[in-house]
């Protein structure tokens, strides 16, 4: 096949940029999907972000909360707690094999987005557990696993992870 140079009006650095972000958003939701419990829980046809939005939308499979709570080593009535999951409703869920709300589902998402940024930071599964699990200063004493319980705390957790991957004291 002939090269053919194609003209566009967007710099060359502005390609490679999107480029390099796609491939990373493309990583995140690959990471994301196997926290929850991969193509066994969800199903093979989670692939992209697109596909993950659409099945938080329907609704997870109870089974990726478990799936969780084994990556974050507590049991299934701690997340659900953490979750905001009545442990009644999740044990029926589970023995049921029901789907999650969407609600719960984006919170079970967000949960999984943050523990494997952790991992990614931190660089090692027991360290990322150790450092969620441990009170943290910079959120005012609490556990960062604490504060995953709503957006924002969400966010403050990976601003510090973020910090973190800079080098920055947090």
């Amino acid at each position: 096949m002939p090269y053919v140079a194609v003209r566009t009006n967007r710099p060359l650095h502005a390609t490679a940029k999107w480029r390099m972000m796609n491939s990373q958003e493309a990583m995140e939701t690959k990471t994301i999907i196997d926290v929850l419990g991969g193509r066994k829980v969800l199903g093979g046809s989670v692939k992209t972000r697109d596909d993950l939005t659409h099945l938080i939308r329907k609704g997870l499979p109870a089974g990726s909360i478990t799936a969780l709570a084994q990556k974050l080593q507590i049991g299934n009535g701690v997340l659900s707690r953490k979750l905001g999951i009545p442990q009644r409703t999740l044990t029926r869920r589970l023995s049921q094999q029901l789907l999650l709300t969407p609600a719960e589902s984006d919170r079970t998402v967000r949960m999984a987005r943050v523990y494997a940024n952790a991992v990614e930071m931190i660089g090692d599964e027991e360290k990322a557990i150790e450092w969620l699990s441990t009170p943290n200063r910079a959120l005012g004493g609490d556990k960062p696993l604490d504060q995953l319980d709503t957006d924002t705390g969400a966010r403050a957790v990976e601003d510090i992870l973020g910090r973190i991957a800079y080098g920055v004291y947090s």
